[in-house]
């Protein structure tokens, strides 16, 4: 599914949806089409610029399913910042972030076991404080070890949980913004 309302593209969108939404809600922090998890829908257009253009940096973790076995020397590389390329001579080195091994998800949207999934992999738990374009599937990719596939789980304390895919949770203003950590929403 596209996280967008409208499209020309003959795709999935969130207006298909069984799900009435109001006027004006917008995604904030958008999932391209490859990946999974956790995407915030409001109608308050200053949500964007307090949670990703704010002065402090908000939290964004993503479970991360890689090609291969990722060696300790590659996991500190991704801890400590990986460099790649953003233009045709421009680069690009992320800042540390945090990224731990771990088990395989066995309760986040489930798949059916195919080939692929039994390919040699690694699954990663990856926590940074911004998000530029694609910067997930860049950062494994430059270490050489392809995204194959990337589910966000959360953005500070707001947790996608046991959410099931195409499933909608609303929260009260006050606990939206309690668990994004935004302190300033009410100026």
């Amino acid at each position: 599914m596209v996280s967008q309302f409208i499209g020309n593209d003959a795709v999935d969108l969130l207006g298909t949806l069984d799900f009435e939404f109001p006027e004006g809600i917008h995604a904030v922090g958008r999932l391209d089409s490859h990946s999974e998890g956790l995407l915030i829908l409001t109608t308050n257009k200053r949500v964007t610029k307090l949670l990703f253009q704010g002065k402090v940096p908000h939290k964004r973790t993503y479970v991360v399913r890689v090609k291969n076995e990722v060696s300790a020397a590659k996991l500190e590389k991704l801890r400590t910042g990986v460099s790649f390329r953003i233009g045709e001579e421009e680069h690009y080195t992320t800042p540390p972030c945090i990224v731990d091994i771990i088990e395989p998800p066995a309760t986040l949207f489930p798949h059916q076991l195919d080939q692929r999934a039994r390919a040699p992999h690694t699954w990663l738990r990856m926590s940074m404080y911004e998000g530029k374009f694609h910067q997930v599937r860049k950062m494994v990719s430059a270490i050489n070890h392809p995204c194959r596939r990337l589910i966000r789980v959360s953005i500070e304390d707001l947790e996608l949980g046991d959410l099931a895919p195409g499933c909608v949770r609303e929260y009260e203003e006050e606990d939206f913004f309690r668990l994004l950590k935004i302190e300033d929403w009410r100026n």
